[in-house]
């Protein structure tokens, strides 16, 4: 299979991945995963809402969200993304969550692997071409709601009532501006709410578009011994095919909490690839991982084995 790590680095290639979804929809949360997977010192990100056009203060005056196209600088990120696949350094803005306001721009020099994660990276045709694998992250509304209020609250200082109350004006501009960026993605990961009782449990559905080229095999251990132990957690897992937005997909749903037996394989897969001892999943004393965690590692995989067949063309 070859180290991927290596490959990347050996390559002059820069691989640009591209994390779309609603405001506090995860896309943070993924971005980080798949850096610490990777690894850190190959995996650099930023976020695009820092090509906003406007301040906090300016929209509020201008009556428009940060979800129209219009108040944010999308043709600078497009010369920006196209002058970091050149290898050269960008002069990065940068918005303050804090303080509703630009900080002075940050030099950002690419590193072989680059995530942007945000609500516009495949929105115009530019973009989608400078972009190599796109992600869009589509929660339910209940669980993006709970999401968000927790994110902007806790840690951008936020008052609740004022994020409940923006999340309403944004709805209409996510239907119009940010949903429909799904139909270019190579993977829409949808996340609802489990069928199962427990904390932080979920369904997620992982929509995929054909392999190009066929993967390795990876095994999914399935012990009905273990099932039938009163010890083993409840889980689910389907398989199904589907058309999506004209596209021929599979589509793999998890829910509950997944004994690490069965996706150990994948992870000594993902540890083969990049070359590193282990990789930050599971701490030794954790045996089960919810749906998203599951799906992490597999949308981690499915990354590395594409853009590996593209690189070893």
């Amino acid at each position: 299979m070859g180290n991927f790590r290596n490959l990347i680095r050996e390559s002059e290639k820069i691989i640009i991945i591209g994390v779309a979804g609603d405001s506090g929809s995860g896309k943070t949360t993924l971005t980080r995963g798949i850096r610490e997977l990777i690894g850190e010192d190959i995996v650099s990100s930023f976020s695009l809402d820092d090509y906003h056009s406007l301040d906090r203060e300016e929209r509020k005056r201008a009556g428009i969200t940060p979800l129209n196209p219009e108040a944010n600088r999308l043709d600078l990120l497009e010369e920006h993304l196209a002058l970091l696949k050149e290898g050269k350094t960008i002069q990065k803005p940068v918005y303050n969550h804090k303080t509703g306001k630009f900080d002075p721009p940050v030099p950002f020099s690419p590193t072989p692997i680059i995530i942007i994660e945000g609500l516009h990276p495949f929105y115009t045709k530019k973009l989608r071409e400078l972009i190599d694998f796109k992600v869009f992250i589509d929660p339910s509304r209940g669980i993006k709601r709970k999401w968000k209020i927790k994110r902007d609250v806790e840690e951008r200082g936020y008052k609740r009532e004022d994020v409940e109350h923006e999340m309403i004006i944004r709805e209409p501009d996510y239907k119009q501006y940010i949903d429909f960026q799904k139909i270019y993605a190579d993977v829409v990961i949808k996340i609802y709410p489990s069928q199962f009782r427990g904390e932080e449990l979920y369904q997620v559905k992982m929509i995929q578009r054909k392999l190009e080229a066929p993967a390795p095999s990876i095994e999914f251990s399935l012990s009905i011994a273990s099932m039938l132990s009163l010890s083993e957690r409840n889980f689910m897992i389907r398989y199904e095919t589907d058309i999506y937005y004209a596209k021929r997909v599979g589509i793999l749903v998890f829910d509950g909490e997944l004994e690490r037996e069965m996706f150990q394989r994948l992870i000594d897969t993902i540890v083969e690839y990049t070359g590193k001892e282990k990789i930050p999943f599971l701490p030794p004393e954790k045996d089960y991982a919810n749906a998203i965690s599951l799906a992490q590692l597999l949308l981690c995989w499915r990354f590395m084995e594409e853009i590996k067949e593209k690189l070893e063309k």
